[in-house]
């Protein structure tokens, strides 16, 4: 089995990735509710009685609630009046005292309370049944200068406001003092923070964790396949060296003239369909079939077999296992020079009008000069067998 090596794939990972942190962030609420609030512009305008100025101030120190239209309010200042000096207004009988001439149906006025003491809904509802056209909270003491979300859904359209401690304590004490201020709220600047939620942060952890599991299990595959490769290599050129060592234990012979059993006009090798010529090294196969000797070792290092009877060569050489074993199994008896004669071509002196019946001179074993009868008798009838055959793979090949 061939295995390719796996590409590096690098820029597949990242494309990955890139693409589960763009899921997880442009899934449906992967970035959460956008909390978006109003600032407020809170005007302060009173007389002080001492120096009989006005005195006027404008900051952008206010915030809107979140369930408050965001419009500008105007009245005069009016601070819960009770019995106990409770500044937070939550009881629901709470009056109001608003310090000018005219009265509190004279003019549209602002309910001034502290943060604390009930919801900021109960507050707000309290105010408004005193025909308050706007409620002004100020900030608990701990928290400074600043203000506070708030969240007082089912009041209404009545404007509502959060201002800092200090500020509240300023109008305040001007108020209990009988100074009549008058408060003019404007609309600030919008702000809009966005968060992650809760489940945006759960499923970017899981596309986080699903990316970092199919990277492992990647960087996995990919040594596997890196191993499997790198030892199929190196047993592939093993394997082929082995098979090369069976392989040059095939014969060769050297195509001369007049070589009798070639017609060297009408053969030639199946693996190339050229005709062999003069000085051609052929390889002769065990089921006697020839070819070029360039031409049928390649062919047999990837196949082992006859390209045209199909038959093993390996195992018609003796090998039955992998060619891997060829060093511990004993190799094939060479052939005698009897047998080497008779599955060579013998060849004939070149056509110069001597007589046929001159004594051939083909292989080392004939160029003794004495030869047994027997002897010439069996080459005769091999040369006769292998021109039969030579014949027959010329009648397949047409």
């Amino acid at each position: 089995m061939a295995w390719r090596r796996p590409a590096a794939g690098v820029g597949a990972r990242g494309a990955l990735a890139l693409a589960l942190l763009a899921l997880a962030l442009c899934a449906p609420g992967a970035r959460g509710r956008a909390l978006e609030w109003f600032s407020a512009v809170v005007s302060i305008e009173y007389v002080d009685p001492q120096t009989n100025l006005t005195v006027w101030s404008v900051s952008e120190s206010g915030r809107f609630g979140d369930s408050s239209p965001k419009e500008g309010a105007q009245g005069v200042v009016g601070v819960p009046w009770a019995p106990g000096g409770d500044p937070e207004g939550c009881a629901p009988d709470t009056r109001f005292f608003v310090p000018e001439p005219g009265g509190r149906g004279a003019a549209p006025w602002v309910a001034l309370v502290a943060r604390g003491g009930c919801t900021f809904k109960d507050k707000v509802l309290v105010a408004a049944r005193r025909n308050a056209s706007a409620v002004v909270l100020y900030n608990e003491e701990r928290y400074g200068n600043l203000t506070m979300p708030m969240s007082h859904a089912g009041t209404g359209n009545i404007v509502v406001i959060m201002i800092s401690y200090p500020k509240g304590r300023e109008i305040l004490e001007l108020v209990q003092k009988g100074i009549p201020v008058t408060m003019t709220i404007g609309v600030g600047t919008r702000h809009v923070q966005e968060f992650i939620s809760g489940q945006s942060v759960v499923f970017v952890a899981i596309a986080f964790i699903t990316m970092m599991i199919i990277s492992l299990a990647w960087l996995i595959f990919y040594y596997i396949q890196r191993f499997l490769y790198t030892g199929s290599q190196i047993g592939s050129q093993s394997h082929r060296k082995e098979t090369k060592k069976v392989i040059g234990q095939l014969l060769l012979h050297t195509v001369k003239h007049g070589e009798k059993g070639i017609d060297v006009d009408a053969e030639n090798c199946a693996v190339c369909i050229e005709n062999f010529k003069v000085k051609d090294i052929i390889r002769i196969l065990p089921c006697k079939h020839i070819f070029h000797r360039i031409c049928i070792d390649p062919w047999l290092l990837d196949h082992r077999t006859c390209p045209m009877c199909k038959l093993d060569v390996i195992k018609a050489l003796g090998y039955w296992g992998e060619p891997g074993d060829v060093q511990d199994m004993p190799a094939p008896e060479s052939p005698s020079g009897r047998d080497l004669a008779a599955n060579l071509s013998l060849t004939l002196p070149e056509d110069d009008g001597s007589d046929e019946s001159s004594p051939p001179s083909a292989s080392p074993a004939e160029s003794e000069p004495q030869c047994d009868a027997s002897f010439k008798g069996d080459a005769g009838e091999n040369t006769a067998l292998l021109g039969s055959v030579r014949q027959k793979q010329v009648e397949i090949l047409q």
